[in-house]
């Protein structure tokens, strides 16, 4: 641990690296050791036993965190006409069409979610070399791609976040801030890991939840408790329900839609 600050390894001397905490205490020790100089984001990773190269079991979807996010979302709608000026109205912090396409394809990207009309995808498909690792290409699946630019602008603006898997099947999502308290995150840690959990793709096979950690910008990871896979038993933290993580799914599926290949 060379060259870690005294903060840093003072965080993790208070953390069992060979243990899963309950959310809730893994939570705690999070806060803990977010002692930097600012808010702290605190972030959630999850390995999934899914085999990404195949598309039936990649998982992309979107979901409205229920403590928000902590922070001024941006927006950038491509829209023109009434869907531009809908977009101003609702908040978009900048709107444009062919030269704020322009201006993105020479390598602006200050903001945070991406939002088109169909109108205008032509010119936003050519951004995918920009958008696309930043994982803010818009998507019709998670809508936004989309004719009612109103209602997207204002579900992005109150917190609603996409999750895909990436190449390593790791979903990455950040859940809030340090100076959230433990119980606004604990709920939205419950409302992502139950999202996951019901938008298991039939297609997976074996352990579904194969790690989960959680950590803050500038501090160490904790493990958690994979058996912990739905709301009512994270913010209980009672046992989990019959079958554990594994077990296949009985509840409503969800919007969430596999990528494409």
């Amino acid at each position: 641990m060379a060259g870690r600050s005294k903060r840093y390894r003072e965080a993790v001397d208070k953390i069992d690296r060979d243990k899963a905490y309950p959310p809730k205490e893994a939570i705690r020790l999070v806060k803990e050791g977010a002692k930097a100089g600012f808010d702290e984001t605190i972030e959630l990773h999850v390995l999934l036993g899914v085999n990404v190269r195949h598309a039936e079991e990649q998982l992309r979807g979107t979901l409205a965190l229920p403590s928000g996010l902590g922070k001024d979302v941006s927006v950038c709608v491509f829209a023109e006409g009434d869907q531009a000026r809908d977009a101003e109205a609702a908040g978009a912090d900048h709107v444009g069409g062919a030269d704020l396409a322009a201006k993105v394809e020479e390598g602006w990207t200050d903001f945070d979610v991406v939002i088109s009309t169909p109108a205008m995808m032509p010119h936003v498909g050519k951004l995918g070399k920009v958008l696309g690792p930043q994982g803010k290409m818009p998507n019709p699946k998670v809508g936004t791609v989309t004719d009612d630019v109103e209602k997207a602008v204002g579900e992005a603006k109150a917190g609603k976040v996409e999750y895909r898997t990436d190449r390593q099947s790791i979903v990455h999502l950040a859940i809030g801030k340090a100076s959230f308290t433990e119980q606004a995150l604990l709920d939205n840690y419950a409302a992502v890991i139950d999202e996951i959990n019901r938008a298991k793709p039939s297609a997976a096979k074996g352990k579904y939840f194969v790690s989960i950690t959680l950590t803050s910008t500038m501090g160490p990871g904790v493990h958690v408790d994979t058996s912990l896979v739905r709301a009512a038993d994270i913010l209980g933290e009672g046992s989990p329900a019959e079958g554990g993580a594994d077990a296949p799914s009985t509840d409503a599926p969800t919007d969430a839609e596999p990528v494409e290949a």
